[in-house]
């Protein structure tokens, strides 16, 4: 149970189905569900299934115009446009691409000036927000109940060469997982699987002191059409086909999600009922916020992604020094909060691990960690990160060795650890990097 003290300071949640904001005289389409858009159609004298027609042109066919929605008629589409209506959906307007592949984009909001011409950047920090592409994943999916089997954890139980040799990291400047890439035999697509990285917030208010997005502070939190304007945004610019391709989400991006609870889940429903994304291949990363993992817990599974808590410490001393937001939501309390979730069978919680060179990747550090695992008797799985490094944030990257070491002490405890391959380090595209970077 919530307390009134807990309950004051956490009245900034938004509230679930939070409306889609008007933007000066235009309304925007765009986050808007079908339900909603058929109770609109109704109001204006039209039949309830034109909203099912918009709907789809919105979500699976990813219009940008009203004049692009065919199945309406001219004259309804006329309408619409003089009422104000507009799609109205986030749009990418500006690229970097990395070397490996990894594609970091910066996507104008809603919310963003309309004074400008297309593809202009904003002067204002929160009229953009960062989203990432990452062909063939990070490595971050693996061991959840929907990926192959060649993505296995370290055991000591079950030793694999091959897999140990995989998760091996190599002596170059970048560290991570080689992993396994399968031959795609869609025409023109070159990836077998691929990660979206999605942005909560402009900015974030939790202030971890290792990560680029801090330095940002908060800026605003996205509605809903923005959060999933994003995902439809990228998922256009590469034709990917849901139910067909295989397509990760991960909200990990800018912003803390459960800070903004009701804009968060408002737009997974639409991904989920509208988009046609499965909420088993989604997930979503939380510093630690109790009141959002308690009411996260009750969602039902068919619409819930799946739950990662970014640990990163072995204990409250160190986490509090690296995560403030220990001090008012400390490790065991984070814990408690997330046993009553009911899981999907073979579903797991992941703990975030970020590995700082000297301070969080020691051989102690890995022992502490594996019987924090243990004993939260919750079905889980770790992730390490290798820190990526930003300007002015005064950590190291952890070495190869020290990463290996670790890694190899939670198997050796019949923890199921897996190395998160740090894709476009090189464009600030890595985890902890996004800060709305224009120059590379």
């Amino acid at each position: 149970m919530l307390t009134p003290a807990v309950i004051r300071e956490s009245s900034h949640l938004a509230r679930l189905d939070s409306p889609v904001p008007a933007i000066g005289s235009r309304r925007p389409l765009f986050g808007l569900d079908a339900e909603a858009l058929s109770a609109h159609m109704v109001k204006i004298g039209q039949p309830a299934w034109r909203g099912q027609q918009l709907a789809h042109a919105l979500y699976r066919q990813w219009v940008t115009d009203i004049d692009e929605i065919s199945t309406l008629p001219r004259k309804l589409r006329q309408a619409l446009a003089g009422e104000g209506w507009a799609v109205d959906r986030p749009q990418i307007v500006q690229v970097f691409r990395s070397v490996d592949g990894t594609e970091r984009y910066l996507v104008r909001c809603q919310n963003g000036n309309r004074g400008q011409e297309p593809g202009a950047l904003s002067d204002s920090p929160a009229d953009t927000v960062e989203t990432v592409w990452m062909p063939d994943g990070d490595g971050g999916e693996a061991g959840d109940e929907m990926e192959d089997k060649e993505l296995r954890p370290l055991s000591s139980a079950s030793p694999d060469r091959a897999t140990t040799k995989l998760r091996r990291i190599s002596s170059q400047p970048v560290l991570g997982v080689d992993l396994p890439v399968r031959q795609r035999r869609t025409q023109g697509k070159n990836w077998a699987r691929a990660t979206i990285c999605v942005s909560s917030q402009v900015g974030c208010a939790v202030n971890c002191r290792f990560c680029l997005t801090a330095r940002l502070g908060l800026q605003r939190d996205l509605s809903a059409g923005e959060i999933a304007g994003q995902v439809v945004a990228v998922l256009a610019r590469h034709g990917v086909e849901p139910g067909r391709d295989r397509l990760n989400l991960v909200f990990m991006g800018m912003g803390e999600p459960f800070l903004n609870y009701g804009n968060f889940m408002a737009a997974v429903r639409l991904l989920v009922r509208e988009a046609g994304l499965s909420p088993q291949r989604m997930t979503v990363s939380t510093s630690g916020i109790v009141p959002g993992i308690e009411r996260f817990a009750r969602e039902p599974a068919e619409l819930r992604p799946k739950l990662a808590i970014s640990l990163n410490a072995p204990n409250d001393e160190v986490r509090t020094a690296i995560m403030p937001i220990n001090r008012k939501w400390p490790i065991q309390a984070i814990i408690d909060a997330v046993r009553p979730m009911r899981l999907r069978p073979h579903e797991r919680i992941t703990f975030e691990y970020v590995l700082l060179g000297g301070v969080t990747d020691r051989p102690e550090d890995a022992k502490e960690v594996a019987r924090l695992v243990r004993r939260s008797g919750l079905p889980a799985k770790v992730n390490l990160i290798a820190w990526n490094p930003g300007p002015g944030i005064d950590y190291v990257m952890p070495s190869p060795e020290a990463v290996n070491v670790f890694q190899e002490i939670l198997a050796v405890a019949g923890v199921p650890v897996y190395l998160r391959q740090p894709r476009g380090r090189d464009i600030y595209a890595a985890c902890g990097q996004l800060k709305r970077t224009i120059e590379e």
